[in-house]
């Protein structure tokens, strides 16, 4: 049995990987400039929700079904529009605050990584076999929260789509590391 402790490096290098090719990805590819567009009356509706704290917000609003069921909220509905606001601070943001949490969040996943190939894959075992599962568990990592996006807060399927892309970017390199790391 391999032990965690001695995965620190692929762990580190997985991460390094990841945030390498979510840069370029994001910065050279731009395929993701689709994912969002201008708000029509951009001004006014900024102007409607400045003061709005920080959160994820959703309208019209019911607090439960009983109240989903309402004439009046039903009517909100049918009007619209039906939304999910996220406000963020104000304020540019802060991208090396953001890409920190990136990279942070990239190590997280190659700790669970490390921690799941030491108790299913022994030491010595072939490249292949440790990319395989290595890459499965970071693309399903990358990958498994962003259909939710699309199911329960409106995200457009082609951007989940375009994410999964990214997973499964993010799990061929990660899992090329783990497998020419794995030890012999």
């Amino acid at each position: 049995m391999v032990s965690l402790g001695t995965l620190w490096l692929p762990t580190l290098l997985s991460a390094v990987a990841v945030f390498i090719a979510s840069s370029i990805i994001h910065m050279l590819l731009k395929y993701h400039s689709k994912d969002v567009a201008p708000v029509p009356n951009e001004d006014r509706v900024m102007d409607a929700v400045r003061g709005t704290p920080r959160g994820v917000y959703v309208f019209p609003y019911a607090a439960g079904m009983k109240e989903m069921n309402d004439p009046a909220i039903q009517e909100k509905y049918k009007r619209g529009p039906v939304a999910v606001l996220t406000v963020l601070p104000s304020g540019v943001v802060n991208m090396g605050k953001t890409l920190s949490q990136w990279f942070a969040m990239s190590l997280v996943v190659g700790v669970f990584v490390g921690y799941i190939l030491c108790h299913t894959v022994p030491a010595g075992a072939e490249y292949l076999g440790v990319f395989r599962i290595a890459g499965t568990i970071t693309f399903l990592t990358y990958a498994g929260a962003e259909a939710s996006h699309s199911i329960w807060a409106g995200q457009p399927w082609s951007n989940t789509l375009r994410h999964f892309i990214d997973a499964l970017v993010y799990g061929l390199v990660a899992a090329g590391v783990w497998g020419a790391m794995w030890p012999r």
